[in-house]
């Protein structure tokens, strides 16, 4: 078939016959060979907001880098960081948190962490930096913000199984068993890893257009559904084991054991509470993608105020933390203060030596719980 002659209809749908002249059968070593094409991307957002290249290159060029919503979550990402590096230097530090379920809530603060720094160099590499990148730049900007989605979520799976095994007493954590728990949280980063890198691995919608989403233009529905569909499992499956705990300590007729294990179930079932209530709409706009177009649905231009929104999960779980739990309160009142020995001249070095039980700035803690001093003049 002569290049002049070319179907367009074979062209719409396969846009390595736009890039390369030429229609093929599709096969991965053509999908990798788009992956350096710095024209594809501009061709896969025109396809998805049924624009001519020409079109949605301005108007993509017209966008502000750093609007005030991208400034706003800039500063709370940022915050996002920070809190969560002090829910890891609060676990790292006191050996009261060198348990099984504080290593899942560390696992759990890693992933926020990480969400946290993708989402701000989200922000950087969008805009009109977006028909800048090559495909596989591309991958990597929203594959990096799936690894720490799918992190978070088997990090709560995680700390439902952990709960569980406590509450039933099933000794799976002993003292020469540790390496099962750090078995499981390697297992946690392995799979979210797998499962955020399938598009740049080839499951995604290069060489096929009418299988692109609208929201994430390289994306294929497929693969959008089939993340959604995991995470809903999981997120089923915690409800489920969170149910049969809650029957398992109702039953229980210890009544400080009682009191102690739903303190802490109450804790992490708010913690999944917030996640489904903040990720839920950014969810349902995927499933929404994977079955109408933008036109028809003009609330999927709009999925990244959705998608902000999520974000603000990850900044709310350290203060969830703090709230409900008074042992990790104090911890981040220490570290907090450290902050504020380090300042004072003071020596640096006892900051960064895990505590046993108690610490020397204990004093300076509980007196700032009693107290309405600020506290850096508490503790200096």
């Amino acid at each position: 078939m002569a290049i002049g002659t070319l179907d367009n209809s074979a062209v719409q749908m396969n846009p390595c016959c736009k890039t390369t002249g030429l229609c093929h059968p599709v096969t991965m070593k053509s999908k990798y060979s788009q992956y350096y094409n710095r024209n594809l991307i501009t061709h896969h957002y025109a396809n998805a907001k049924n624009m001519s290249v020409v079109n949605i290159t301005d108007l993509i060029e017209s966008k502000e880098q750093f609007s005030t919503l991208n400034i706003f979550f800039i500063i709370i990402c940022t915050v996002i960081i920070l809190e969560n590096l002090l829910v890891l230097i609060a676990v790292w530090r006191n050996k009261k948190f060198h348990s099984a379920m504080f290593f899942f809530i560390g696992n759990l603060a890693f992933s926020d962490l990480l969400a946290g720094s993708a989402y701000i160099a989200n922000i950087f590499l969008s805009g009109p930096m977006t028909i800048k990148l090559v495909p596989v730049q591309w991958f990597i900007r929203e594959g990096t913000v799936f690894i720490a989605l799918s992190a978070s979520v088997f990090s709560l799976l995680a700390i439902a199984i952990e709960r569980y095994i406590a509450i039933t007493k099933v000794k799976v954590y002993g003292s020469t068993k540790t390496c099962r728990m750090f078995l499981l949280i390697g297992a946690c980063w392995v799979t979210s890893i797998l499962l955020g890198g399938l598009p740049i691995i080839g499951w995604n919608c290069i060489c096929n257009l009418p299988d692109c989403s609208a929201v994430l233009p390289l994306y294929s529905k497929k693969y959008i559904v089939f993340v959604v569909t995991v995470f809903t499992l999981i997120l089923f499956s915690i409800v489920i084991l969170y149910v049969r705990i809650y029957l398992i300590v109702s039953s229980s007729h210890q009544e400080a054991t009682n009191s102690q294990a739903y303190a802490l179930l109450k804790t992490v079932t708010i913690v999944l509470g917030v996640f489904i209530v903040c990720w839920l709409p950014a969810f349902t706009i995927l499933l929404l993608d994977s079955s109408c177009t933008m036109q028809l649905c003009p609330v999927l231009s709009k999925a990244q105020v959705f998608f902000s929104f999520a974000t603000l999960n990850s900044a709310l779980n350290p203060v969830i933390y703090m709230l409900r739990s008074k042992e990790m309160r104090r911890e981040f009142l220490r570290v907090l203060c450290c902050w504020g020995v380090l300042q004072s001249g003071r020596p640096s070095e006892r900051c960064w030596v895990p505590l046993k039980s108690s610490s020397s700035l204990e004093h300076c803690t509980i007196k700032h719980e009693h107290q309405m001093i600020p506290i850096m003049q508490t503790c200096v």
